[in-house]
């Protein structure tokens, strides 16, 4: 089918069109018919997204479903995708109706949230879509809106703060790639994306500020698009407005956030950094991996501190991430498989912990961890759902959370085995964050009063956590439906990396001989 991938990109879009145009009123029918437009929106995107999936070809490491053509100002709408981007838009896809399922309970302009939430959806699949610099940057950047309106708008007591932390944090950081692409363009002559991945940008070393710049060029590209990326997974030190715009945004836009936004930065270090400025990638590289590494045991550290379940789950996330940019800079096979997994992954577990702490903030309208406790004796069907999403939080054995932990310690162990070392301490700590999380509010006995009478999930909410459940658990004893998609589109990186690095090692080597 031709155009398939607009057809995924755009059908969110077009319903959200729809909807802001034609339904009227704000009544209890209006509400349900904005309810069900969205769903059978979200649902038909994802069975057109299972076409995407069964016509690419995983043998073939390039970009499939290629679609283009002229746009405007002699830029080209260019759409495409491999086997590292192609899984980004399942999970999208296989997410969003799930997200808009449980958004059932909203009254509080319900029209204007499903069209924040589509109009989201094709931004985000867009994003892993686009094979043009100024596209992707265009996508990227208009995701902002809907979340800062998401969080804003249906958010918590604190969400304008939240919101506008969000939106300067992830914009501010997007600016200097924005000046990265200008100077791509100006030395390229393209924006196309297959094409800058074939162009070979300076390294020769630079002089800045009286700084010697080693790897020059291609050094200050990788900076500039660092800035934007690292923000957007986030990494420590500049993750802290991640904890705020969880706490306040309300529970569907907490999944999204956890669950596909964090993944753009991800995407976007081994569809820009890596392959594009492989040598600013090596000289910048030992530094991402100790970032990282602090950030796994850091942020585990703090979460063990946390008094509100959403907060705890945010930082276990920045956490997550900290494996996924580890994985990716490591720069090898294990690595990068390990960290693409890792993504989609988190993407599952972290959004299915963010919808347990919405079945009972619905109940309680409470997030405080001490407001609870014995829920067990009431609620045996969460206790069950909620200790599988913290196990695979944890990494155990059988989850789809240890393979990508393994791969990515894998990979990095035969890079720098020191890293490997604080990475896997992390491991221990995230077992004690989310094992302690899950004894204070799901064990012991019911002694508060106002538990007694809090009932078990509703059937909606099962069916919702039953696809989440089986993805977690399949993934875990069948990892290769992961790992044969991206395996081409990741060797065929990692090959072009080695040989790019290896100029570098070379050069290098003449230099220290010439003196």
């Amino acid at each position: 089918m031709d155009n398939l991938l607009s057809i995924v990109t755009f059908t969110p879009m077009i319903a959200a069109a729809i909807l802001a145009l034609f339904l009227r009123g704000d009544d209890a029918a209006a509400q349900r018919n904005a309810k069900w437009l969205a769903l059978g929106a979200t649902t038909f995107t994802f069975i057109v997204s299972l076409f995407v999936l069964s016509g690419f070809d995983a043998a073939d490491p390039g970009f499939q479903l290629v679609e283009e053509r002229d746009w405007f100002l002699g830029l080209k709408y260019k759409m495409g995708v491999d086997g590292i981007s192609v899984l980004f838009v399942m999970l999208t896809t296989f997410l969003m109706p799930l997200v808009i399922a449980s958004c059932w309970d909203v009254t509080t302009r319900v029209k204007d949230y499903m069209v924040a939430f589509l109009v989201l959806e094709s931004l985000m699949i867009g994003v892993f879509c686009a094979l043009d610099m100024i596209l992707f940057y265009l996508f990227f950047e208009a995701g902002l809106i809907p979340m800062f309106l998401i969080i804003g708008i249906w958010g918590g007591a604190n969400r304008i703060y939240a919101s506008f932390k969000f939106f300067l944090y992830t914009l501010l950081g997007s600016v200097l790639m924005l000046v990265a692409m200008i100077a791509m363009y100006l030395d390229a002559g393209t924006t196309d994306i297959p094409t800058l991945l074939a162009h070979q940008f300076s390294y020769a070393p630079l002089s800045v500020l009286g700084l010697d710049v080693v790897g020059g060029a291609q050094t200050l590209l990788w900076l500039a698009f660092f800035a934007s990326f690292a923000v957007k997974m986030p990494m420590w030190p500049v993750h802290t407005w991640l904890p705020d715009a969880h706490v306040q945004a309300p529970t569907a836009g907490s999944v999204v956030l956890a669950a596909i936004l964090l993944k753009m930065g991800g995407y976007g270090f081994l569809r820009f950094s890596l392959p594009m400025f492989p040598v600013g990638s090596e000289v910048m590289g030992p530094l991402v991996l100790w970032l990282s590494a602090i950030a796994i045991v850091y942020t585990s550290l703090v979460a063990m501190m946390q008094e509100d379940m959403k907060k705890l789950i945010a930082y276990s996330s920045v956490a997550h991430m900290g494996f996924v940019t580890m994985g990716i800079f490591a720069a090898n096979q294990q690595g990068i498989d390990g960290a693409i997994f890792q993504m989609i992954s988190h993407g599952f577990v972290s959004g299915a912990l963010f919808l347990c702490v919405g079945v009972i903030y619905d109940r309680m309208h409470t997030r405080e961890i001490a407001a609870y406790g014995g829920l067990v004796n009431r609620m045996p069907a969460y206790a069950l759902v909620f200790m599988l999403f913290t196990l695979a939080n944890v990494g155990l054995p059988g989850t789809s959370g240890f393979v990508g932990e393994f791969l990515t310690l894998m990979g990095v162990f035969q890079v720098n085995t020191w890293v490997a070392f604080v990475a896997t301490t992390g491991v221990i700590f995230s077992a004690c964050y989310a094992l302690w999380l899950y004894r204070r509010v799901v064990f012991g006995d019911l002694i508060k009063e106002s538990l007694r009478s809090i009932t078990d999930m509703t059937g909606r909410e099962r069916v919702i956590f039953a696809p989440l459940v089986v993805a977690t658990i399949l993934l875990g004893v069948y990892p290769s439906l992961i790992t044969d998609i991206i395996g081409p589109s990741v060797a065929n990186l990692v090959e072009t990396y080695d040989v790019a690095t290896s100029d570098l090692v070379l050069d290098r080597a003449v230099a220290d001989a010439g003196h």
